[in-house]
């Protein structure tokens, strides 16, 4: 039975996320807790190494479902080696992007529709969030940003149409309809302070 708290962090590029992160972590300092962070795909040996073949540009050529499968793996692997021991622990766990991550760039971005949950259901043995905070922004807006935080090196996914990107924002969008019970959706354009401020709001109210 999961004694801890797992909060996850999604939104397309250059929505912000690393800058609201650095807030959750200062935020729980001052609690007094220091929560486990990780980044998927990643955060593992293995998971490391998939990240390095998922985000190549050498791997132009990879198909949807490896796509899929990859980042399945490597978050199966996290959820297996990290989440669930700290979880029991009951550790808080703070993941930038999980299994709504999956859903919007493959299922929606990749048009794999709903093999994709199916197989994230299983890579994560069922362990979702207390809490997942939606960045949402535009695409012309956040790919502007994510290429100057960057300095223009794009990975392989960041190079990605402009189609496809619209794609896996209006997944995010009605993923964050579906499963509003967990998901807050936040307006990623307004400033760094008010973010973080409708962020806080919403852990007083899961982390008690």
């Amino acid at each position: 039975m999961k004694k801890g708290l797992l909060i996850t962090v999604e939104g397309p590029d250059g929505a912000g996320k690393s800058t609201q992160l650095d807030f959750i972590k200062s935020y729980f300092e001052e609690k007094g807790t220091n929560p486990i962070f990780l980044r998927e795909p990643g955060s593992t040996k293995i998971g490391e190494e998939i990240r390095e073949i998922l985000l190549s540009d050498k791997n132009k050529e990879m198909g949807n479902k490896t796509e899929m499968f990859l980042y399945a793996a490597a978050r199966a692997q996290l959820v297996e080696q990290v989440i669930k021991p700290e979880l029991e622990k009951g550790s808080v766990v703070v993941c930038d992007r999980y299994i709504d991550s999956s859903l919007a760039y493959q299922g929606y971005g990749r048009n794999l529709g709903s093999m994709v949950e199916e197989i994230n259901m299983h890579a994560i043995d069922s362990v979702m969030p207390d809490l997942t905070i939606f960045l949402s922004l535009d695409i012309e807006t956040g790919l502007k940003r994510a290429s100057k935080s960057s300095g223009g090196n794009k990975d392989r996914i960041e190079q990605e149409s402009n189609d496809f990107h619209q794609r896996v924002l209006m997944g995010y969008e009605e993923i964050a309809k579906k499963y509003s019970n967990r998901i807050i959706k936040v307006n990623a354009t307004l400033s760094i302070e008010e973010v973080s401020n409708v962020i806080k709001e919403h852990l007083d109210k899961v982390f008690l």
